[in-house]
């Protein structure tokens, strides 16, 4: 490299926003340790995959050699006869973060007066939402959880401005775990001004068992500001396919399809999400065996004393404080790799049966569990 391309390459700056964004912390894979099996209790995968049928359409899958069907045909016509919406009403996306991207581009920004939008959501939410809103050229208004993991709807509501654009609520929210409620949420959604969008994010709205649940397919219905995201990632345990759409009325689609990234979901993951579907009764039935299992871990924590949060997605929520990193050493070195969050808590992913029996070991004989007072 000459001197004077050097001198070029030192010169070139990112914009400015990225050097404020936090870094996203993808779950790490789990340490081999001697004499254990290691797993990933991380990411919240699903750790008993796709299907078989869908497994099989996944190894018959040819094409790869043509671009894909930008508006993912086959798929939304399948999601629209499944859950009874028309399927211009479905825009797809590399998973349900691509979908919100494209939602956070049609609708949340920079203006040309330099002003931003604000983009409203609980916090501590998906980690992914700071940087998405960020690089949007938004502004992120992030309000505190309660101490109960759950979304303060009234102080969400009191945040709500004129420059106002999206309101993002993700139910069940991810880390913390609670889901929000089916009449809650419409006082919410009634009370605020026509211009904002609300976008609700159920990537893990099967595991959802509690009485009265939010369904963002009928706020749609109810709501024309209303965009639910959903995602074929936990659930259908097709993470690495990178498959979500998003569902909203006509006047918003449009602009979502103008934002949309193209060719964003492959023929492979096209294909995979119609069989899924189409099994839609194999995967409620793998998805009750992994909620059973939260619903021992959870029952096993209580017993043990700990203080945690209603677990309605495929997870479970230690609001650990300061000793998250330390219970993450500690599992790691038990052959569980789990997600801390530094100084607030850790998220454990509801994995094979073996692995959670460990987990539930290493909480019961841990002496910084926060208990019940």
């Amino acid at each position: 490299m000459t001197e004077s391309n050097n001198a070029n390459q030192i010169g070139v700056h990112p914009r400015p926003a990225l050097g404020r964004l936090p870094k996203y912390a993808a779950g790490k894979p789990p340490v081999a340790v001697a004499g254990l099996e290691s797993f990933k209790l991380s990411s919240n995968e699903n750790p008993l995959g796709p299907v078989p049928g869908v497994e099989e359409v996944i190894r018959a899958a040819s094409g790869v050699h043509r671009y894909p069907d930008p508006t993912s045909t086959l798929l939304r016509e399948a999601l629209g006869s499944f859950l009874d919406v028309p399927a211009e009403d479905i825009v797809t996306g590399a998973g349900s973060l691509g979908a919100l991207n494209q939602i956070l581009a049609a609708f949340a920004g920079q203006n040309d007066d330099g002003g931003q939008d604000e983009v409203v959501y609980a916090w501590r939410s998906f980690e992914a939402y700071p940087i998405c809103v960020g690089l949007a050229g938004a502004k992120s208004v992030q309000v505190p959880v309660g101490r109960d993991g759950r979304h303060d709807l009234a102080a969400m509501a009191a945040a709500v401005t004129n420059n106002t654009r999206i309101v993002l609520l993700c139910t069940p929210n991810n880390p913390t775990g609670p889901a929000l409620r089916s009449q809650e949420t419409r006082d919410f959604i009634a009370g605020l001004p026509g211009h904002v969008v609300v976008v609700v994010d159920e990537a893990y709205q099967e595991f959802v068992r509690m009485d009265d649940p939010v369904d963002g397919v009928e706020l749609y219905r109810e709501y024309p500001n209303v965009i639910v995201l959903r995602t074929f990632s936990k659930a259908h345990g097709l993470a690495g396919l990178r498959v979500g759409y998003s569902i909203s009325r006509p006047e918003i689609t449009a602009h979502l399809r103008a934002a949309a990234t193209p060719f964003a979901v492959s023929n492979i993951a096209e294909l995979a999400a119609v069989a899924s579907v189409r099994c839609n009764d194999e995967v409620v039935e793998r998805v009750q065996s992994l909620v059973d299992e939260r619903d021992r871990v959870v029952a096993g924590l209580r017993e043990a004393a700990w203080d945690i949060p209603d677990a309605q997605g495929n997870f479970v929520w230690l609001p650990l404080g300061a000793d998250a990193q330390d219970f993450a050493a500690l599992a790691g070195s038990q052959g569980l790799s789990v997600r801390a969050f530094d100084g607030e808590g850790v998220r454990v992913s509801i994995g094979e049966v073996e692995a959670n029996s460990r987990f539930l070991e290493i909480c019961m004989a841990y002496t910084n569990e926060p208990r019940r007072s």
